[in-house]
């Protein structure tokens, strides 16, 4: 038997030790944590804002880390929080921990090898050729100051994470001194292997018992033969909710005339001219098919693409295996220019070989519903410049979370928002696991709601505008720009105003700052750290924004009374991804706007409701000015998922709430 105290005891020491008092949903978040890694049961906890969710998994955790010896991992989806655990909260409580454990616990963080500065790329002077398309003069000179910053950097840095870097470059600076692991040369090729950031990162990380990383390096590991992360059976998905969207960015591939010309001037010097020239041609017919080829999804292949795409595919691969060994030096050692050139060559070549066979292999299937990947070509600008891409992404990541994830680890996920129309089992199918819609545990997961210590129909209302007029596509009705600025002026600025566009937040604050006497910041305008600052600093300023304010403002106090949301965040019906996932679950007798589309709003609306209340001193109004919340069929399951507010279609009552929290 163990002698290690049992996880309640450790959470109160910890909980002691940092300051803090006993919270009754962290106390049953930890225990049901714990309970999951004994029992080895997958299980999904829903812990609202002021719950303290890091402590309740990094506590268990740390504990089974420390007693069975085996490495945990926790993986997040934004940068902050990685920085939250390993610069605040892992150090904290390893130290509270250290006596009870009888040693003191260690973790590290763990990102792709992109992250980190490569010594070989930078002292063998193999530089990534910019795309001549989309870089002005202007451009090539900042990126010509930025990367000598970064190599003067080598000297100084400890981690050469790009992270730590005093302060930040472009992506295209940062891929001169960086390799993809495709692009990597491994560490029994490399000449400074032994001094490699991203391999230091890697043993420091196998001798840890915690290591963050991040949900594109879980993906990677899962589809990867190559052991990424180390041996582990213990993962914790933090802000869960995010999971889904991550893992399909990471295997989303893409397809541009200006992609192939970069795989050509990379292999030029390296194959004959020959090859070089018929690479070269092939990029250019594509060229032509994109720009000539209809934007949005692409459910058969127009005219020629399928001849273009073989041609390409083709020489693509003669490229490829025309590229020979890498040249020996005057020591008869391989020349680490050579080889890292070679490596660059050749990774790329690969990666969009693979990119165009996968698109060929989707079309090769001639019933679309068992098809497995979208397609859609889409404009990018650039700087003025335009773009024409292919992209192909998967139709669903389920099968490959279910096959690699659930089936090698014991998977804890959890995030402040989980529950979609009451439950969940939306979330748990597209993770792959088998929806229950209660805590049995037949389907091999479990689900727990933690709570939150606010006390929610007291410190907040919820205001459903069910007068207004339906949104439509000509921009805000003049009412509904009454409305917000009724809203705003009772509330003394402290708007939190949400969008489902920059369009309509730059429209609303526009015309808006015309009619309030209260500063009104727009995404955009600067930094958006910058601007969250600002309106935190400013009790009267409002800020306006969309998506990633939806999930990432962070602002407890007096600056922050009314979070006004302008319609129900619904995907955009021209989502290419999205239309296919939600035609595909129509296909299979299910109801696709229900499954995708409404949940998809579901989701961000509580994300979006949820950044009224920070702590528990914290009082507000969250409006909704979008009345088919009220009026619609649909409205009910999207109101289940958000928390319990008082709630109420009389603005009288909001107005008066929000003028007396204004005069206190």
């Amino acid at each position: 038997m163990s002698d290690i105290p049992d996880v309640t005891d450790l959470l109160d020491h910890a909980v002691t030790a940092l300051g803090g008092s006993r919270r009754d949903g962290q106390v049953s978040m930890a225990t049901a944590v714990a309970s999951a890694i004994d029992d080895d049961v997958h299980l999904a906890v829903q812990a609202g804002t002021g719950t303290g969710k890091s402590l309740a998994y990094l506590v268990p955790s740390i504990r089974h880390a420390v007693e069975s010896n085996e490495t945990v991992v926790v993986s997040t989806a934004t940068i902050a929080l990685q920085r939250q655990l390993t610069e605040r909260d892992l150090p904290r409580v390893s130290k509270a921990l250290t006596k009870p454990l009888g040693r003191e616990p260690q973790f590290a963080i763990l990102k792709g090898r992109a992250n980190y500065l490569c010594l070989n790329k930078i002292h063998s002077g193999v530089a990534e050729e910019p795309d001549t398309e989309l870089f002005d003069a202007f451009e090539l000179s900042r990126t010509g100051r930025e990367v000598t910053r970064l190599r003067e950097w080598v000297s100084d840095t400890e981690t050469g994470d790009r992270d730590d870097l005093p302060q930040g470059v472009s992506d295209t600076s940062w891929r001169q001194v960086s390799v993809s692991s495709r692009e990597c040369l491994g560490a029994n090729n490399c000449p400074y292997s032994e001094d490699c950031f991203a391999e230091i990162a890697r043993r420091k990380a196998g001798a840890s018992d915690v290591i963050v990383t991040n949900h594109a390096m879980l993906a990677i590991d899962a589809m990867s033969p190559a052991t990424i992360l180390p041996e582990h059976k213990v993962v914790v998905i933090d802000e869960a909710h995010e999971l889904v969207d991550r893992i399909t960015s990471v295997t989303t591939e893409e397809i541009s005339a200006a992609g192939v010309s970069q795989v050509a001037r990379r292999c030029g010097k390296l194959i004959d001219d020959e090859t070089a020239d018929a690479l070269v041609g092939a990029g250019e017919q594509l060229g032509v098919l994109l720009e000539d080829a209809p934007q949005g999804e692409w459910v058969r292949l127009p005219g020629g693409a399928g001849e273009i795409l073989a041609s390409l595919r083709d020489r693509l691969w003669n490229a490829r295996s025309s590229i020979g060994p890498a040249r020996q030096g005057s020591t008869g050692a391989v020349d680490p220019e050579a080889a890292a050139a070679r490596q660059m060559a050749m990774s790329s070549a690969e990666s969009m070989h693979d990119a165009v066979v996968r698109v060929l292999t989707m079309f090769g299937e001639n019933d679309i519903t068992k098809r497995h990947d979208v397609v859609w070509k889409s404009v990018d600008d650039f700087r003025n410049n335009t773009k024409h891409v292919l992209r192909i992404a998967p139709l669903s990541v389920a099968g490959l979370l279910r096959t690699s994830l659930f089936t090698d680890s014991t998977v804890i996920l959890t995030s402040a928002t989980l529950t979609i129309g009451g439950n969940f089992d939306a979330l748990a199918r597209t993770w792959g696991l088998p929806p229950h819609g209660d805590s049995t545990e037949s389907s091999g997961w479990r689900g727990l709601d933690a709570g939150s210590p606010f006390d929610y129909p007291k410190a907040a209302i919820l205001y459903v505008a069910g007068h207004l007029p339906p949104p439509g596509r000509d921009g805000l009705s003049p009412k509904t720009l009454d409305e917000m600025v009724g809203l705003m002026e009772a509330a003394g600025g402290r708007t939190l105003g949400l969008f489902s566009s920059m369009r309509a937040a730059k429209e609303a604050a526009e015309k808006l700052r015309d009619r309030v006497d209260y500063p009104i910041l727009c995404q955009g305008d600067d930094a958006t750290s910058t601007l969250i600052k600002k309106f935190a600093d400013d009790e009267r300023t409002c800020l306006f924004g969309t998506l990633s304010l939806w999930q990432g403002v962070d602002v407890p106090g007096s600056s922050l009374r009314l979070v006004m949301i302008d319609r129900i965040p619904f995907p955009r019906p021209d989502d290419p991804l999205l239309s296919a996932r939600q035609r595909d679950v129509d296909a299979r007798g299910g109801n696709g706007f229900l499954t995708v589309s409404a949940n998809h709003a579901a989701l961000l609306l509580a994300q979006g409701a949820g950044r009224l209340l920070r702590a528990t001193s914290d009082k507000g109004v969250v409006a909704v000015l979008d009345s088919r919340l009220a009026t619609a069929r649909y409205g009910g399951y999207l109101m289940a998922g958000l928390p319990p507010f008082w709630r109420t279609r009389d603005p009288k009552p909001v107005v008066a709430a929000l003028r007396r929290l204004a005069s206190s």
